[in-house]
């Protein structure tokens, strides 16, 4: 007997859908309004123009993720070193990203404009790694050649948390000193000893042995707008860490209703989330297992981000997938992101419905579009709008920083079913 596999789900694209509202958080645009003058008033503070003199070759660290206003504060950097002499260097330190090859890292850069042309000086790409160490537990620390070749190294990365490292470090300057500069070996031999348990020794090992000069540490806040800038000697990169870190989590929006029927983002991506939609937001469970630390009955991602490049790291967090979504997979980027990191589970695919209107109603279709309790966000780092079910409107006045703008609307589509607009 021959099982019939269908073209198509079977799910009525006339299904009824709940109506929503615009909710809107109130958040604090606290934002750098001049980076470039905000970044040479720390390298003053600091006393930077000590650290750099002529003909020194200075490598300055670009990592692959999207931070607000990036090639700014990098190019206002190259001209300042180039204007005590120095002969600065970019730099990807971005582990296995970009497909694990110096091709796909300068790709990943110049997406962000961080090109020769645009910054005024090389961009050296190559995944050799030195070793400049190793752990009693069996890691070894690596580091970019280009970079621990040179006569220094400024580390320049946002801080945030992290979606696998808890507690007091996540995301920031020691991460990409350790995995950002230690290429795919570095970033490959730490995921496979244990992240969370090796990656401050390992940092104080690469601190000690790579030529690290200055950090330049940047924050964040709930509208994803570069809010600090920080010049950090080396001394201090720790500190600097910890404490910036626990000012990113003040700024971390998160989806202020729990439980959840149906959450439906419209995009997902490398450049949003290291692991594609953050964890921090949609329940850490779905990264690492374990209890439920918050209550999302179906994920639906609609879309890839054209930043992602095609990586598509957790995507197996989501319960359904668009076919728009998964013809975006590269499935060399993702796989190299999936085993350097070792989230095998992140690249499991959904199910994939042909259109938004499928996808959506298939998510839903164990509720009463009555009652049920649906979000719909632009992506897990853009919060501020969201589009919320009716019943978590009535929910929601009682939340004195949301705001709820009415009257109820249907979601659109266009006549080939995917969304039109969004929060």
């Amino acid at each position: 007997m021959t099982t019939q596999v269908p073209q198509r789900v079977p799910v009525p694209l006339d299904a009824p859908l709940p109506r929503f509202l615009v909710a809107r958080q109130r958040f604090v645009d606290d934002a750098v309004r001049d980076p470039a003058t905000a970044l040479a008033e720390e390298l003053r503070r600091v006393g930077a123009e000590r650290l750099f003199g002529p003909g020194q070759r200075i490598a300055v660290t670009a990592g692959s993720r999207g931070i607000d206003q990036i090639a700014t504060v990098t190019r206002a950097l190259v001209s300042w070193l180039k204007g005590r002499g120095a002969q600065p260097l970019i730099v990807p330190a971005m582990g296995s990203h970009g497909g694990a090859t110096a091709e796909g890292q300068l790709e990943v850069l110049a997406s962000y404009g961080l090109t020769e042309a645009a910054l005024g000086c090389p961009v050296r790409a190559s995944m050799e790694a030195v070793e400049v160490g190793a752990l009693p537990s069996g890691y070894k620390v690596y580091c970019d050649r280009f970079a621990f070749e040179s006569d220094g190294i400024i580390l320049v990365n946002r801080v945030k948390p992290h979606t696998i490292l808890v507690g007091e470090l996540g995301s920031g300057l020691l991460k990409m000193l350790v995995i950002g500069l230690g290429k795919q070996v570095g970033a490959d031999s730490i995921h496979l000893r244990g992240l969370q348990e090796n990656f401050l020794p390992a940092t104080r090992v690469a601190l000690a042995r790579v030529p690290v000069k200055l950090g330049i540490a940047l924050v964040e806040n709930s509208f994803d707008h570069l809010s600090r800038i920080e010049a950090v000697l080396p001394d201090g990169i720790e500190e600097a860490d910890r404490r910036l870190l626990a000012l990113a989590r003040s700024y971390l929006p998160t989806i202020p209703f729990d439980p959840l029927d149906t959450l439906i983002v419209l995009r997902m991506g490398k450049n949003i989330s290291g692991a594609g939609m953050d964890p921090n937001v949609i329940g850490m469970h779905r990264r690492l297992g374990g209890p439920p630390t918050r209550e999302i009955g179906r994920i639906v991602a609609l879309d890839l981000t054209e930043e992602s490049h095609g990586n598509a790291i957790g995507v197996g967090m989501a319960d359904v997938i668009t076919e728009r979504l998964r013809g975006k997979i590269d499935l060399h980027a993702t796989a190299m992101n999936a085993v350097t990191s070792g989230f095998l589970g992140g690249v499991k695919l959904p199910l994939a419905l042909p259109t938004d209107r499928e996808a959506i109603a298939l998510a839903l279709k164990p509720y009463d579009p009555a009652r049920a309790r649906a979000v719909v966000v632009r992506d897990t780092s853009h919060l501020d709008t969201m589009w919320i079910s009716e019943p978590l409107a009535k929910v929601a006045g009682a939340m004195p920083a949301l705001v709820v703008e009415g009257p109820p609307f249907e979601l659109r589509f266009s006549p080939g079913g995917d969304v039109i607009g969004g929060p």
